[in-house]
């Protein structure tokens, strides 16, 4: 197992010009595929309705995670409010779509990574990152100068742009990015958003070119590379065998997929009827089928 990406980056003192770049984005902010273009500095907010100061709405050492991040001590995971999707069937609206948390600085955000490794956390979980990327960076630069060496999880809706995701190079450690429907016309009326299985295919494609597979210790535990999340929905709404043909294809047949079993009606589920129903047993086999038949070596559920 080798050094934290970023640690590579603050041995050579080319880590603050990233920090720095990304900084600089605030003013004009096009991080996401939304392209706002507000100034966040002055306070204008954009679709994700964060300015300068990321909204948090919890850290721990988290179990609920895939048992590669979980490992013995956890996944040390930071929760962050607002979303830059509106998935009409978000199990956690409070926090994505209304905001609950509280507002911390960078310099808060950076003690909080370090109290993480304190608790022996095997990784920085970074959940919905999108919209905070510079904060974040910055946060994880002031971190490694005190002694941060833990991998970084860049756990997201996947709906990244790939411009920004190059900013992230030597960074982010593991990708964990939801791959949610293949269709951008269903995407739009569940997701709340133009083009999401275009933008999030694409974002996954350079995910993958940066961190390749995954990789584990000897204690199964990641240190590296992709991971896909897969939610299985009622009677195949997001067309899940395109979904695994695509990974299967275009990514790599030993890419890790998490399909995920937990759908069930929330948020404003019951105002579409096909979406006011848990999945069946049969729709989640059905699904685990899929990446079978795609040739998915690395597929299991969840």
């Amino acid at each position: 197992m080798g050094k934290a990406s970023y640690m590579k980056l603050l041995e050579n003192n080319t880590f603050k010009k990233r920090v720095d770049k990304l900084k600089s984005m605030l003013n004009n902010c096009v991080l996401c595929p939304h392209q706002c273009s507000v100034d966040r500095i002055k306070g204008e907010a954009g679709f994700c309705k964060t300015l300068t100061h990321p909204v948090v709405s919890g850290a721990e050492a988290h179990y609920g995670e895939e048992k590669e991040l979980v490992g013995r001590h956890g996944s040390g995971t930071i929760f962050f409010s607002h979303c830059n999707l509106k998935c009409v069937f978000c199990q956690n609206y409070e926090i994505s779509h209304c905001g609950e948390g509280n507002e911390i600085s960078v310099e808060q955000l950076a003690e909080v990574m370090l109290y993480l490794q304190k608790r022996k956390c095997h990784n920085i979980n970074l959940v919905s990152p999108g919209h905070i990327i510079p904060q974040i960076v910055e946060a994880i630069y002031l971190a490694a100068n005190e002694g941060l060496t833990l991998p970084i999880v860049y756990n997201t809706n996947g709906y990244d742009l790939t411009d920004t995701l190059m900013l992230l190079e030597d960074i982010i450690d593991i990708y964990m990015p939801d791959l949610k429907f293949s269709d951008d016309t269903l995407a739009e009326k569940y997701l709340g958003v133009k083009q999401y299985y275009s933008i999030a295919t694409a974002a996954i494609k350079e995910m993958f070119h940066q961190v390749g597979n995954l990789k584990t210790d000897g204690n199964n535990i990641a240190y590296r590379g992709l991971m896909i999340r897969h939610l299985v929905m009622p009677e195949n709404i997001a067309s899940t065998d395109k979904i695994m043909g695509f990974i299967a294809n275009h990514i790599s047949k030993d890419t890790y997929i998490n399909v995920m079993s937990q759908y069930y009606p929330a948020y404003r589920s019951h105002d579409y009827k096909e979406l006011s129903q848990n999945i069946t047993r049969q729709d989640f086999q059905q699904a685990l089928k899929s990446a079978k038949e795609a040739g998915l070596t690395n597929s299991r559920g969840f």
